[in-house]
């Protein structure tokens, strides 16, 4: 991602699918025949537990913090919405949940479009496993600009929240708060998504 950040939304989803589909899909399972709904509202809570921790740590860790929770907030997003999609039957191991990962997250808008940019970002992927030239833009560039787009996945509105986080005495109440609220809303869309098919 830090080789293409103009695309690590895309890369980010390719490579949630390859890692945390079989450990949702393995998830399910093991809980099966509990019923859907039960299933994927266990899988919700857990995550959005999850959000709301790295919510708070950020909180504490001022900047920095609250820069690398955006990533670390999109990624439990993506293993969030793998795991409701196995709760309803639909396996998390299948290429289409990135273009899953991207609809419902918000980073595209339409199903075409998502697909596009994923192929895109596949195709650098192999393409830069082949030439090893390297970029020479500044690492602090390279950085915001893919923490912006993290950001994109994660909740735009949770990357605009970032700095709330920095509020000295406050940002661990904010960084739950704004996690949480970051979280339940892809939350909502995987279930009624996966939930009708």
């Amino acid at each position: 991602m830090k080789a293409d950040p103009q695309y690590a939304p895309e890369h980010l989803a390719l490579e949630a699918v390859r890692r945390l589909g079989p450990e949702a899909a393995e998830w399910a399972a093991h809980h099966q025949p509990k019923d859907p709904d039960e299933l994927a509202l266990e899988a919700i809570r857990h995550f959005t537990t999850l959000a709301r921790i790295s919510g708070a740590v950020s909180g504490a860790a001022g900047l920095p913090g609250a820069v690398l929770d955006v990533g670390v907030l999109a990624w439990n997003q993506a293993r969030m919405v793998l795991h409701i999609a196995a709760a309803y039957g639909v396996d998390p191991t299948a290429p289409e949940r990135a273009t899953d990962l991207l609809i419902l997250q918000k980073v595209h808008h339409v199903a075409e479009s998502a697909r596009i940019a994923l192929g895109v970002a596949a195709g650098r992927e192999r393409a830069s496993r082949i030439f090893t030239g390297s970029t020479n833009r500044p690492l602090f560039r390279v950085l915001v600009s893919l923490g912006v787009k993290l950001g994109q996945m994660a909740g735009v509105r949770a990357a605009r929240k970032i700095f709330a986080k920095m509020i000295p005495g406050a940002g661990i109440i904010l960084g739950t708060w704004v996690n949480s609220a970051a979280t339940k809303d892809p939350a909502r869309r995987a279930r009624i998504h996966y939930r009708n098919g």
